[in-house]
């Protein structure tokens, strides 16, 4: 990981241009983040690879591919399975929010969202180590399995 004063680059991937701008904004507050943007799941997955962020953060109704999708994805391949991923959603039901973080989401915050509590987020899931990830995630699994 880079060292703490680092610049940290953050992809938003959103296909609401207002939205990329609230985000863009509300990050650009915390001073200490490059931001870029992807405007649809398949785009956003180019990014990734192209760019290499520190994080990412993802809504989940996109066009060509959602972000459900873009995390397993993500996860799934060992060149990416330990990126930081939020998922930032207007779909604010108990189930989405399973849902999101049981497809290897970080964290999941339901928009609308304040500005302090991305940039919060953000920081949590840049602590996170990939033993924290990966048992965080096990531990969601077992959890679930347990409900059903």
């Amino acid at each position: 990981m880079d060292s703490g004063n680092a610049v940290k680059k953050v992809l938003v991937i959103d296909d609401n241009p207002t939205i990329v701008e609230l985000i863009k904004y509300a990050v650009s507050l915390h001073g200490s983040y490059q931001v870029s943007v992807a405007y649809d799941g398949v785009q956003g997955l180019e990014r990734v690879y192209a760019e290499q962020p520190d994080c990412v953060i993802i809504d989940v109704k996109m066009p060509r591919m959602g972000g459900y999708q873009l995390v397993r994805c993500l996860r799934g391949d060992p060149r990416t399975a330990d990126t930081p991923l939020i998922i930032l959603s207007a779909m604010t039901r108990e189930e989405d929010q399973m849902a999101g973080l049981l497809s290897g989401a970080d964290e999941y915050l339901t928009k609308p969202f304040k500005p302090t509590a991305l940039n919060e987020a953000i920081e949590r899931v840049l602590r996170l180590t990939p033993d924290e990830r990966q048992s965080r995630t096990e531990y969601l699994v077992r959890t679930q399995s347990e409900r059903e």
